[in-house]
C-alpha cells in the first residue's frame, strides 16, 4: 500500500512528486505493470497535471515508468539486463570512490558511517524495510560525501532505480539485512584501517550480492521481470 506523502514549500512539487513515486515504485507499493493515470496522480497529491507530468517525466528517463501511445503510462516491469548495467556503471563509479575516501576519509565523516551502521541495525532488528534501504543509501552517501564528491553519488542514484526494486525484493529472504549491514561493516573497518585495497575488495563483494540475488527473485516474482 502507497504511503500517505505529504508536499511541502521546501522544493519543488515537480521534484517531491517523483521521489514520491519512485519510493512506492522501488518498493512495489506500485507493481510493475501498473497504470499511472495523470488524473488520479493530481488528486492524490492535490496538485495541477503539470508537476504530474513532469514528475512522470523523469521517471521515464530513470526506465521506471514508459509511456505507450494511445495506451498510457505503465510502471515498467524489471528488466535483468538494465539491472546488470546498474550495477557495473555503480561499482565503477563507487570502487574509485571508497579507494579515495580510505585516505582521505575524516574521523568526522568516519564516525557518521559508525553512527548509520547503528541505525541499519536498529532498522533491521525493527523489521522496517524501507527504513533500512534508506540508511543503505546514505551509507554510500556518506562515503561520497567523505571525499567532497556527492556528485559521485548523485550520478549512481540516477541509474540505479532497476536495482532498487530488486534489493527491496531481496530484503526479506536472499540478502537479509544482517548479511548486508555485515558487508557495510567490513567497508567501514576498511577505511577505518586506511586500507583502500580491503575496502575495494569489500565493496565489490557488496555489490556483486545482486549478481547472485537476481535469479531467484525473478524466479519468485516472474510476472514483474520482463521476459529475456
Amino acid at each position: 500500500m502507497s504511503i500517505a506523502y505529504t508536499i511541502t514549500t521546501s522544493e519543488p512539487v515537480n521534484q517531491q512528486i517523483y521521489r514520491f513515486l519512485r519510493q512506492d515504485i522501488v518498493t512495489c507499493a506500485i507493481p510493475p505493470g501498473s497504470l499511472l493515470s495523470e488524473k488520479e496522480v493530481s488528486a492524490r497529491f492535490s496538485v495541477s497535471r503539470q508537476p504530474v507530468r513532469e514528475a512522470f517525466i523523469k521517471l521515464a528517463e530513470a526506465g521506471l515508468v514508459q509511456v505507450l501511445p494511445q495506451r498510457g503510462t505503465f510502471v515498467r516491469k524489471i528488466s535483468a539486463q538494465r539491472v546488470a548495467d546498474g550495477r557495473f556503471i555503480r561499482e565503477a563509479v563507487e570502487v574509485a570512490v571508497i579507494r579515495r575516501a580510505a585516505v582521505e576519509a575524516s574521523a568526522e565523516s568516519l564516525a557518521l558511517l559508525q553512527h548509520n551502521l547503528q541505525l541499519q541495525r536498529i532498522s533491521a532488528e525493527r523489521h522496517d524495510s524501507q527504513g533500512f534501504l534508506l540508511l543503505d543509501d546514505e551509507f554510500h552517501r556518506l562515503i561520497a560525501q567523505s571525499i567532497n564528491c556527492e556528485l559521485a553519488w548523485e550520478t549512481v542514484e540516477n541509474i540505479k532505480a532497476a536495482m532498487d526494486r530488486v534489493r527491496f525484493l531481496t530484503l526479506s529472504k536472499v540478502s537479509p539485512p544482517e548479511s548486508l549491514i555485515q558487508q557495510h561493516e567490513e567497508i567501514y573497518q576498511a577505511l577505518v584501517a586506511r586500507d583502500a585495497g580491503e575496502a575495494e575488495k569489500a565493496l565489490r563483494r557488496h555489490l556483486q550480492e545482486m549478481i547472485f540475488s537476481i535469479t531467484p527473485i525473478a524466479e519468485q516474482n516472474s510476472e514483474w521481470f520482463e521476459k529475456p
